[in-house]
């Protein structure tokens, strides 16, 4: 994973959070991904999103597997914990991460390819056993690192850079999602960040797994005409279902909307997700009808955006698992391996 320093320079009117911390301090290394890329941009919403939630940098976990979506750990939060995975893996790593210190805030970086390909099982397990982190996609269509080959979020009928035509089904991640229990599911633009951001915050502050779909053109392979997931495309055809605010707890609630115009969330941290319908059938908390919508919507040729779908109130996996208060890494060693005894006895019960 390339990285390189950024000058340790900043202005000293720069706003400062809770915390005291600039935007600076939630920077990492220089990206060495392509001018204009999707990628790029939505590393600075996820900077701006923790910033303003104020959330320590050496309280937050960076996790992904392998692409150019991959590399973006490396461009944000450079003090904070950070372990880049093998193909298709990042789930299972986070997954036991998140179970020896269920305290960090887990933040997943995948791709279509690398989500959504080999390592579509583990996506699917990480949502059944409801994780507690934020898990993005950086889906752009197509293998980038390996010269723009249609991944399995290509649309049918899409074209690729050198003229072909993309004729097996896509993968559609919020479809998977929602079908697969998840309870936080919604899909961006790398190019809307008034949009992405409030969805970042509002995924970060939710207990259990948060999908977002960011839909991230690659200008190198798939940002030309025929493809679905370019910038052109995605601003033409976006159809965003409304309009979301996070709202944090210690923030009064202030909203002039009627009846019907919106929904309101309450999240397990305290603050609430505010949404301004755009589309007055549309039902967040209806798995079923969500599931309907959007099929709907995607057979019109539109993109979806905005938060498709959440339900609060889901155990987690700690509460799963009964794994305790306090994690596997901060017990002492005697109660982790309570010696050759306990698993005499343990065998014995098993035989």
């Amino acid at each position: 994973m390339s990285y390189i320093a950024r000058p340790k320079v900043s202005h000293p009117a720069l706003a400062r959070n809770e915390l005291g911390l600039t935007m600076r301090d939630y920077e990492g290394g220089m990206s060495t991904l392509c001018a204009g890329c999707g990628h790029d941009s939505i590393t600075g919403a996820l900077i701006q999103a923790v910033f303003e939630l104020s959330i320590p940098p050496h309280r937050m976990g960076k996790l992904s597997g392998i692409g150019c979506s991959s590399k973006t750990p490396a461009y944000f939060a450079a003090s904070s914990h950070g372990f880049n995975s093998v193909h298709g893996r990042m789930p299972s790593v986070s997954t036991g991460a998140a179970a020896v210190n269920g305290r960090l805030q887990y933040i997943g970086i995948s791709g279509d390819g690398d989500s959504l390909s080999i390592g579509v099982g583990q996506f699917v397990h990480a949502m059944r056993r409801n994780l507690n982190m934020l898990y993005l996609i950086e889906d752009n269509g197509v293998y980038g690192l390996t010269k723009g080959q249609f991944s399995a979020s290509a649309d049918t009928g899409s074209t690729a850079k050198r003229g072909e035509v993309n004729e097996q089904q896509a993968i559609d991640p919020c479809l998977l999602a929602i079908a697969s229990g998840c309870g936080f599911v919604a899909r961006g633009f790398s190019g809307d960040r008034a949009q992405l951001v409030p969805l970042l915050k509002a995924g970060l502050a939710h207990r259990g797994f948060a999908m977002i779909d960011v839909i991230s053109p690659c200008v190198t392979f798939n940002d030309h005409e025929g493809s679905t997931k370019s910038y052109r495309f995605t601003r033409e055809n976006a159809y965003p279902i409304g309009h979301t605010d996070f709202i944090p707890p210690e923030v009064e609630i202030k909203a002039e909307l009627g009846v019907g115009e919106a929904q309101q969330v309450q999240l397990h941290g305290g603050g609430s997700i505010l949404l301004r319908k755009l589309d007055q059938e549309y039902d967040a908390s209806d798995r079923s009808a969500a599931l309907a919508y959007l099929s709907r919507r995607q057979g019109n040729g539109e993109v979806a955006t905005g938060l498709l779908f959440v339900e609060e109130g889901g155990a987690d996996m700690h509460e799963l698992a009964r794994l305790g208060e306090t994690p596997l890494a901060d017990l002492p060693y005697d109660r982790l391996c309570p010696g050759s005894g306990a698993l005499a006895d343990l065998q014995d019960r098993l035989r």
